[in-house]
């Protein structure tokens, strides 16, 4: 058997044990009485953010504790670490990205992601001080990137789309210091910031910040932040996936509801925060943490969304392989696809 085809048997019987699996984890009973009390490790994709508001919402509120779980919440020494300590038991519950899910699999990571937590991009090509996102005005100018290979081909995506040869603009790899970068002129634009945090901060401080989120730009849509779980918890601990996505649903419902609220639970647990900021971001960022339909369930995740980005990610050579969506994304443990709020309206308050 050549090694391809070894590949495309094991990725098809992964396929059906994932499948199984989920089948079995769905069945709807009612194991009735309070929960007990569970211990998750869950681990940010990066500092705590307006993006991790419904997060600090519900354990504020006592919602996970509600739910029988007491969630501790790590903030990650390296942004890029979350997935491997995931993969390698050291946490519970990881916050990352659609793309990195996407690419953890195709390393063979068992992880996929349960739930969306922000459901549309908010990655941007951004300038302040005068300067245009028009991509056609790129040509000839120098744009700040933090190096991450996907979102260099967010770039080319862009440009092309614009009819701008990607090599007339300068790449400057300014890791995670876009904004230092665009403040001290060393570029014209960055991509890679955030519309909801950087972008809030800039407008707060007055320089007339330009923003254009990929999405808009021709990049395809995806999902910015995920909850990503392992396959072992998938397959034998499903309710206790149930009860935290059911308790971040309620926590991140209250944030919507008393937005102050929220702000005083993310500047509790970030005090290095300014207010203003925080209340600006927060109300830029809750809705992102909703689907846009309404009839969806709280973390619905559109499976065939996933699978053009996976798609576009193979044409631009991300991915070493074609992928199967079914083996790394589901919708099967949100709230009232499972236990607990099956039939609850999703958007009710």
């Amino acid at each position: 058997m050549t090694r391809r085809k070894a590949l495309a048997v094991l990725t098809a019987a992964l396929a059906l044990a994932i499948a199984l699996s989920l089948s079995a984890c769905g069945k709807r009973e009612d194991t009735g009485g309070t929960p007990q009390p569970r211990q998750l490790t869950l681990i940010l994709d990066y500092l705590p953010n307006p993006d991790h508001v419904g997060i600090y919402m519900a354990q504020a509120r006592g919602e996970f504790r509600k739910a029988g779980l007491d969630v501790k919440i790590v903030t990650p020494t390296d942004p890029a670490a979350p997935l491997k300590l995931l993969a390698a038991g050291r946490a519970d519950l990881a916050i990352t990205y659609e793309p990195e899910i996407l690419l953890a699999r195709d390393k063979n990571l068992e992880v996929l992601s349960v739930g969306a937590v922000a459901q549309q991009p908010l990655t941007s090509l951004m300038a302040i001080k005068g300067h245009s996102v028009d991509p056609k005005k790129l040509r000839g100018r120098r744009v700040g990137t933090a190096g991450i290979p996907y979102q260099d081909a967010y770039l080319d995506e862009i440009l092309q789309n614009a009819d701008v040869d990607p090599a007339t603009v300068k790449r400057v790899n300014v890791g995670f210091n876009l904004v230092p970068a665009m403040l001290s002129g060393k570029v014209d634009a960055t991509l890679g910031a955030f519309w909801n945090v950087e972008g809030v901060q800039l407008r707060l401080d007055k320089k007339r910040p330009a923003i254009a989120p990929v999405d808009t730009l021709g990049v395809p849509p995806y999902d910015e932040l995920v909850l990503a779980a392992r396959y072992d918890t998938v397959q034998h601990d499903g309710e206790t996936l149930r009860r935290f996505m059911q308790a971040l649903q309620r926590g991140t419902r209250d944030a919507r509801n008393d937005p102050q609220g929220a702000v005083d639970a993310l500047l509790a647990a970030a005090p290095d925060l300014k207010r203003d900021f925080t209340e600006a971001s927060v109300k830029a960022t809750i809705p992102v943490l909703f689907p846009e339909d309404r009839t969806r369930a709280f973390g619905f995740q559109n499976l065939q969304q996933w699978q053009d980005y996976a798609d576009w990610m193979r044409r631009n050579n991300l991915l070493t392989r074609p992928v199967d969506v079914g083996t790394v994304a589901t919708n099967e443990f949100l709230p009232g696809e499972g236990l607990g709020d099956v039939g609850a309206d999703p958007t009710a308050p």
